[in-house]
């Protein structure tokens, strides 16, 4: 399948290319940053671009709705769509994050893939009942 080939020479390629980050906490710490970084650069997308809003109240949770209605009734309380600048500039930072998401597998001996299937896996399993 290309996608486990794709994830495995991802994961292959930060393995090979990490050199001054490979100890666990430097890679933990790395990690959390570039979590930090994709939250600023989307943050930024509202407060200095503007290409985004938030607009966040109470979600109105339909108690006796079915599935698909609280599903649909939940708001991401975000209006507008990302302008290219700023799509651009999260994307990276998602890119980043990734690699240090690989970075921990390899010093963990985890497979994304793997983990991504058994993820994939989990939530299928447990459907709607799986409500994160």
């Amino acid at each position: 399948m290309v996608k486990d080939i794709i994830t495995d020479e991802f994961q292959y390629t930060v393995l090979e290319l990490l050199v001054r980050n490979k100890s666990i906490l430097d890679s933990l710490t790395k990690y959390q940053d570039s979590n930090a970084r994709v939250n600023r650069a989307i943050v930024k997308a509202v407060t200095q671009c503007g290409c985004v809003k938030i607009n966040a109240d109470k979600q109105i949770f339909l108690e006796d709705g079915d599935f698909e209605e609280i599903r649909d009734n939940m708001s991401t309380h975000l209006e507008g769509s990302l302008c290219d600048n700023c799509r651009d500039t999260i994307e990276k930072e998602m890119g980043r994050n990734l690699f240090y998401l690989a970075s921990l597998c390899n010093i963990l001996d985890l497979n994304m893939y793997d983990i991504l299937l058994k993820e994939l896996d989990r939530v299928k399993m447990l459907g709607k009942y799986n409500l994160r």
